[in-house]
């Protein structure tokens, strides 16, 4: 038996927190994460789209990436029911479109530019990058439901520079120098 079974075996349950929800939102806000938009088309037709940060890449073969949506999200059930889905990763410039995709009991689609992928899902125009997904599986975890998607198509426009949301606050990137770079050159000798 390896050291990680062993210890799994020797505690079946996860300690209760000793935190409250506010320091653990505070923590996770520590996390710098891109922002997104995720969109559908409902059953109905009806065009929806939410701001989300908890995207995420899972697998390159398959092609698979994750992101969550709040059980009490008033668009979960049209989630469910779709089978095709795009998310839309936001560059610097669209703060504003992260926003008004955010807010609850407007029309988040008035004036925003977009095009209808090869799926039927949404393509907003200008972003840094898309991936239009097949519906592949969900996990209800907690309070959230997880959903996984295989990209079936995808684009990105290297020349842009994401949005950022660290801290409850949108930022950009700024490049910090080449040491990726000279990581990679040294690691190769």
């Amino acid at each position: 038996m390896n050291r990680t079974s062993s210890s799994l075996s020797a505690s079946l349950q996860a300690q209760t927190p000793n935190f409250s929800s506010r320091d653990f939102r505070d923590a996770l806000g520590m996390f710098a994460t891109g922002v997104t938009i995720v969109t559908m088309r409902a059953k109905s037709g009806q065009l929806i789209g939410l701001t989300a940060n908890s995207f995420n890449s899972v697998s390159l073969e398959p092609p698979l990436v994750l992101w969550s949506l709040a059980r009490k999200a008033a668009s979960l059930v049209a989630m469910c029911e779709t089978s095709h889905y795009a998310i839309n990763v936001l560059t610097a410039e669209q703060q504003a479109l992260a926003e008004q995709f955010a807010r609850r009991d407007i029309d988040r689609w008035a004036g925003v530019d977009y095009t209808i992928g090869t799926s039927g899902a949404p393509l907003l125009a200008n972003v840094a990058a898309t991936f239009e997904c097949f519906n592949r599986s969900r996990y209800e975890e907690g309070d959230h439901v997880i959903f996984v998607g295989q990209v079936e198509h995808c684009t990105h426009h290297s020349e842009t520079s994401p949005l950022l949301y660290h801290g409850g606050r949108f930022f950009t990137e700024h490049l910090l120098g080449d040491a990726a770079v000279a990581d990679e050159k040294h690691t190769s000798r």
